[in-house]
């Protein structure tokens, strides 16, 4: 992972860079991604203030993407107005990730602007554009696709664990230790030390804010105290 700090001039429109490859030997892609984005931002006269890199898989889930939860979370707090990508998978392969990337970056009024589509996903007065509410509306409906498939796999797999004589539920009773609390949220533990708002680490592990607040008193605030 790369991070790169540039100078700011005021009265500019700001931006991000945001260049992801898979492959951890191919830096010449992420380094054209980047030249293509500053050429495209340069003709625009948009500043771009600071620029992400990494090698990882798209496939991974957002949390372990330093880079992209860095970015994100850089883009909500310093009044980025747009985030530019490459293509739209450089935020991921899961439809779901891509959605709630999306979603947080909407909600601080960040824009984010595909350069294979010419695309930005926000207008000038902060409604989502059409045609990437388009986009959008497909890619939401690939996730539901994608969420009914899981279910399915999940009810399969309860069938025939209740058929093979498998009773479901913890026994009465018992509670999560805390030590499987820890080993279960360790993600969440780990993005909450790094100072990631809750509503953000929610949104970006599809857990509900009660949990994360949850997991923060007992693992964050008991050890301060």
């Amino acid at each position: 992972m790369k991070t790169t700090t540039m100078e700011t001039t005021d009265g500019m429109k700001k931006a991000v860079i945001y260049a992801r490859v898979s492959s951890t030997n191919d830096r010449q892609d992420t380094r054209r991604q980047i030249k293509d984005l500053e050429n495209y931002a340069r003709s625009q006269h948009i500043e771009i203030v600071k620029i992400y890199e990494e090698h990882i898989s798209g496939a991974k889930r957002i949390e372990e993407r330093q880079a992209l939860t860095e970015c994100l979370e850089y883009c909500t707090r310093n009044s980025v107005d747009f985030l530019l990508l490459s293509e739209l998978s450089r935020l991921g392969r899961s439809t779901l990730q891509v959605l709630r990337s999306l979603e947080i970056l909407h909600e601080a009024k960040v824009s984010v602007y595909i350069q294979n589509l010419g695309l930005y996903t926000l207008q000038a007065d902060g409604k989502v554009n059409p045609i990437a509410s388009i986009m959008v509306t497909v890619l939401a409906e690939m996730a539901n696709i994608e969420r009914s498939n899981i279910q399915y796999r999940l009810n399969s797999g309860r069938a025939n664990y209740i058929a093979n004589g498998g009773k479901l539920g913890r026994r009465k009773g018992s509670t999560k230790s805390e030590e499987k609390l820890k080993e279960e949220y360790k993600e969440t533990i780990a993005l909450l030390k790094k100072g990631y708002s809750i509503r953000n680490i929610a949104r970006l592990q599809g857990i509900g804010i009660s949990t994360v607040q949850r997991i923060k008193n007992q693992f964050i605030n008991n050890n301060l105290k």
